[in-house]
């Protein structure tokens, strides 16, 4: 049977460092703050919301959401990004998606600070990611893979990782982290060829694809780490699946997160920690 790599401890582990450094800040006058600029009441926001204001209760950071019109334009939100940008009072920030298609993402990260971009969606985030330059931050659910990885003290040196997915949000950050650890990672896609082939060499497989419950037996084999980092909802089942077939998985690998119950535990808790030590950044501490 699979050990079963839950991400509450995880979570919790994290939630007491950045408890100690945001107390530390406090000390010294400074309250790590996250503006969440969020356009409309989309109903799909409200879980994740509701995630970060507990983590805050927690943490001690503070979250101010600012609501803004659905019907904004373009030039009003965007107006709206760079003044919480360079609002001195504010360590992070997160735009939540996805956006009207008459305002172009692609300006409003152009306008954020990378140095308060707590979820890796600006060019310098990125940069820093791709580069290990050691700045700006990666986006969470990537990051929080990785806070997994390394709870559980799973070697990645050496070892052949296969990622399923190649998005700038999870497969490809994950594929440069973990490259910075000495892995081999392999990024499959909708064009690989025989994906399946690929992932049962694999020693890690990282699913990040977006299809539910896709990775099934025919692409596992014994002994290996599965990361699920997928998060849909199955209609038939009638609950929250991620892109691996639990219930198929469980019988062949050796190690597996869960969904609900895995990565998602983890993420808020990286966003948390992103903030604190964005603060400290900022503030002239190093970490």
């Amino acid at each position: 049977m699979a050990e079963i790599l839950k991400g509450l401890p995880v979570g919790q582990a994290l939630d007491e460092k950045t408890k100690e450094t945001v107390e530390r800040l406090k000390e010294r006058g400074i309250l790590p703050s996250l503006t969440i600029i969020r356009l409309g009441e989309r109903e799909s926001d409200d879980a994740y919301l509701r995630g970060i204001h507990k983590k805050s209760e927690k943490t001690g950071v503070n979250v101010n959401v600012l609501m803004l019109p659905e019907d904004i334009s373009e030039e009003d939100y965007l107006r709206e990004v760079k003044r919480v940008s360079d609002d001195p009072a504010v360590h992070g920030v997160i735009m939540m998606r996805p956006l009207p298609k008459r305002i172009s993402f692609n300006k409003a990260r152009a306008l954020l600070d990378y140095r308060k971009d707590v979820d890796g969606c600006t060019d310098g985030s990125l940069a820093g990611v791709f580069a290990d330059m050691g700045h700006g931050f990666p986006p969470c659910t990537a990051a929080a893979a990785m806070r997994v990885i390394d709870y559980y003290n799973i070697d990645v040196a050496g070892k052949l990782v296969c990622i399923i997915g190649r998005s700038l949000v999870i497969g490809r950050p994950i594929a440069m982290m973990l490259l910075q650890m000495d892995a081999t990672p392999v990024i499959c896609h909708t064009k690989t060829a025989d994906v399946k082939a690929l992932c049962k060499k694999a020693d890690i497989v990282v699913a990040c694809c977006g299809r539910p419950e896709l990775i099934g037996k025919e692409y596992l084999s014994e002994g290996q780490t599965v990361i699920d980092v997928g998060v849909s909802w199955n209609e038939e089942k009638q609950k929250m699946t991620g892109d691996v077939n639990d219930e198929e998985a469980l019988a062949i690998v050796g190690a597996l997160t869960p969904v609900p119950g895995g990565i998602g535990q983890v993420t808020t808790s990286v966003l948390m920690s992103h903030v604190a030590e964005a603060a400290q950044k900022l503030n002239g501490e190093t970490t």
